[in-house]
């Protein structure tokens, strides 16, 4: 899990894969580490704490499932929380993820 800022400043030069829920952000940390990291952040603009903190969760369980599987390994994954995130169905946000994934890797 990604807590520093300058790991979050650093995921921001990677690479982008807009989606309507979110925008992930993947960079190679090229330390010879496979291990797959996650930042997730959502702003104050999202709204309150009660549902930022419902996005986070839900971004949680979306990494748990999605990223084992489709994760770039040795790399920094950053999900920012957009608006309407929250409302949207769990199956259209895995489905998104998936495809933000195979964007990146590409």
């Amino acid at each position: 899990m990604l807590r520093r800022r300058a790991d979050f400043l650093a995921a921001n030069s990677g690479r982008r894969a807009p989606m309507p829920g979110f925008v992930l952000l993947v960079r190679p940390r090229d330390d010879g580490d496979p291990m797959i990291r996650l930042g997730i952040t959502v702003t104050k603009k999202i709204g309150n704490a009660v549902v930022r903190n419902r996005m986070k969760r839900r971004f949680r369980a979306l990494a748990r499932e999605v990223l084992a599987v489709d994760g770039v390994a040795g790399a920094d994954h950053v999900l920012i929380g957009r608006a309407g995130g929250v409302e949207r169905d769990f199956g259209d946000l895995r489905s998104e993820f998936a495809k933000a994934l195979g964007r990146i890797r590409r």
